[in-house]
């Protein structure tokens, strides 16, 4: 045998191999999504989301001795930007954890916080992401009473006013189950299918003439078995 011969592969007959073994492909598949989702719910702790808005009305700001033209901005979210970082400031976070009686550092309730603006208006939005929904909304309605004053000490001119309290929310963004199952399901059948591949590959079991032939071109074919049924033919 050639053994410096590239292995071919005959993609009709690795589908037709992939089609033999469907039914296995098809309970790793299910088997994959089933155990995935098992450990979102036995695991995965629900992630709950309350949000509240301000608003800042103002039509220039001085930061320092700067002074900033709002018609000069492109876009709200330079302002937002602005917003995030004296909201997520080492100051501002440790004021909102000795006002809410938090169990947290300024490190960790800065990793719960995210910031945005409302469709590129001057509207921006706070969102707390908890494990407690009643926490989430106790954050965020502290952090409405806090960063309204700190802007307005560092920015001079800003009135920000409340648009909207954070309510304690029904149900949770995360995880999302169907997601999780559809990606156990992926991992389940990409796995089966490798694996019913590399099997295809490594298997060396003399199917057939041709690959006798293919194998052993330089050695003459002597004879061949026929196939003989036993239904009296032939």
């Amino acid at each position: 045998m050639n053994e410096n011969k590239e292995q071919e592969i005959d993609l009709l007959e690795l589908i037709g191999v992939l089609w033999k073994n469907l039914f296995g492909i098809v309970i790793a598949t299910v088997l994959g999504a089933v155990l995935v989702l098992i450990y979102t719910v036995c695991f995965v702790t629900p992630k709950y989301q309350a949000s509240a808005m301000l608003f800042v009305n103002t039509s220039s700001l001085d930061v320092g001795s700067t002074k900033i033209n709002l018609s000069d901005l492109t876009a709200s979210k330079s302002l937002a930007n602005t917003y995030s970082v004296i909201l997520k400031s080492r100051t501002t976070l440790e004021e909102v954890i000795e006002k809410a009686g938090l169990d947290y550092n300024y490190t960790q309730l800065g990793n719960m916080i995210t910031t945005a603006t409302v469709d590129n208006t001057e509207v921006f939005r706070v969102i707390v992401t908890s494990d407690d929904p009643n926490e989430a909304k106790k954050i965020a309605n502290t952090i409405v009473e806090v960063l309204p004053e700190r802007i307005k000490d560092i920015m001079d001119g800003s009135a920000v006013k409340v648009v909207d309290d954070a309510i304690a929310p029904k149900s949770y963004v995360s995880p999302s189950y169907k997601r999780n199952a559809l990606i156990g399901a992926l991992i389940g059948f990409v796995i089966a299918c490798a694996i019913v591949i590399i099997r295809y590959m490594l298997d060396t079991t003399i199917h057939s003439e041709s690959f006798l032939l293919e194998e052993y071109e330089n050695i003459p074919l002597l004879s061949v078995v026929p196939v003989v049924s036993d239904n009296g033919e032939g």
